[in-house]
């Protein structure tokens, strides 16, 4: 239960600083960062559900999530780091994907975040994928 209380609070904290950057610090998220956030806000209440009413299958209904989010993750940030180049960026429109709003320390940037949080998930629930098999 400490690995999906865990995952819980991870998501937890992404959804809300995600929220936080938005609609307080008033960054326009792009293209890519709706994508990961419509990857990382169901898993608040997935987790939370299965906090309250225990089930051994929450892996196999937030597994797909977590992998599609760090995939999208990944691309952002290599976008962000232009190893992919910027003509193969799906923001045609609006705020490009390759805007840095955060930038600490030369390397922390919201994309880089985001990967960090879904890793995390990742890793917590194959945890607990071993711990009940």
């Amino acid at each position: 239960m400490i690995y999906i209380f865990s995952a819980f609070i991870v998501s937890l904290l992404a959804t809300l600083g995600s929220l936080f950057f938005s609609e307080v610090m008033q960054f326009v998220p792009c293209s890519l960062c709706w994508y990961q956030r419509i990857f990382m806000y169901p898993l608040v209440l997935i987790f939370l559900f299965n906090l309250l009413f225990p089930d051994e299958k929450v892996f196999k209904y937030s597994f797909p999530l977590v992998v599609i989010g760090l995939f999208i993750s990944i691309y952002h940030n290599l976008l962000i780091l232009k190893i992919i180049p910027e003509t193969l960026s799906p923001c045609v429109s609006g705020v490009p994907c390759s805007v840095d709003y955060l930038n600490y320390f030369g390397f922390i940037t919201i994309p880089l975040l985001s990967f960090i949080s879904f890793l995390t998930i990742l890793i917590l629930l194959i945890s607990y994928k071993r711990r009940v098999s």
